[in-house]
């Protein structure tokens, strides 16, 4: 899946817009306005707005995928080393790219669900669970990790947390008083704070008692 760079300028316009006016509320002409570019030369590349979101959920499900595939992948990594690195790389990829994450949120809560972004959603969640199973399998396996894990609630656990985080940023700074803090120092602080504690969470969820390592 290649996309060229004209084509990359105009799902990242289209990224933004969905995320802040929703799927419904952006036109394909609001895009091409964005873009600088003639509505024709979307019709050409995309064919339609759900083609072009299509290509959106594509482009980031493959960047998605490639970075866990990469985690369950490396060697001479423990299970939990492996979960460490996993919660440090959703961390980043959902801080990184909020615009992806507010369409999915807005898409989901919505009362009005566009089929083809629910069934793209579905998929990208189903592919995100099949990583982490494999890894808590691979802990298990070696007797690192607890039987008893519900991969549906870790799943809701780890991008829950992270983005509740990301929708309540105004009211973490006012509770911790951090209003003065400059924006990227923030955005480190509090990536930094998330690790931290997701780390420490996951670690007395999913590793025996007798067995735990750092």
């Amino acid at each position: 899946m290649d996309y060229n760079a004209k084509q990359l300028q105009i799902i990242d316009v289209a990224e933004r817009l969905f995320a802040r006016k929703g799927f419904a509320g952006t036109s394909v002409r609001d895009i091409a306005q964005e873009a600088d570019v003639n509505v024709s030369m979307i019709s050409y590349y995309f064919g339609s707005k759900e083609k072009l979101i299509e290509a959106l959920f594509k482009l980031r499900t493959v960047e998605s995928r490639s970075r866990l595939e990469n985690i369950l992948a490396a060697e001479d990594v423990t299970p939990i080393q492996k979960i460490n690195i996993l919660i440090d790389s959703v961390i980043e990829r959902l801080m990184g790219n909020q615009s992806f994450h507010n369409i999915m949120m807005r898409e989901q809560l919505s009362t009005e669900r566009t089929p083809v972004i629910a069934e793209h959603i579905m998929n990208l969640k189903f592919r995100n669970m099949e990583i982490m199973q494999k890894i808590i399998s691979e802990g298990q396996a070696s007797g690192d990790f607890r039987s008893n894990i519900d991969m549906s609630l870790m799943t809701t656990t780890l991008y829950g947390t992270i983005i509740q985080a990301i929708a309540t940023q105004r009211f973490y700074k006012k509770l911790h008083k951090l209003e003065d803090m400059d924006e990227a120092e923030f955005q480190k602080y509090l990536k930094n704070q998330l690790s931290q504690h997701l780390k420490s969470l996951f670690k007395l969820t999913v590793t025996n008692e007798h067995h735990i390592q750092n």
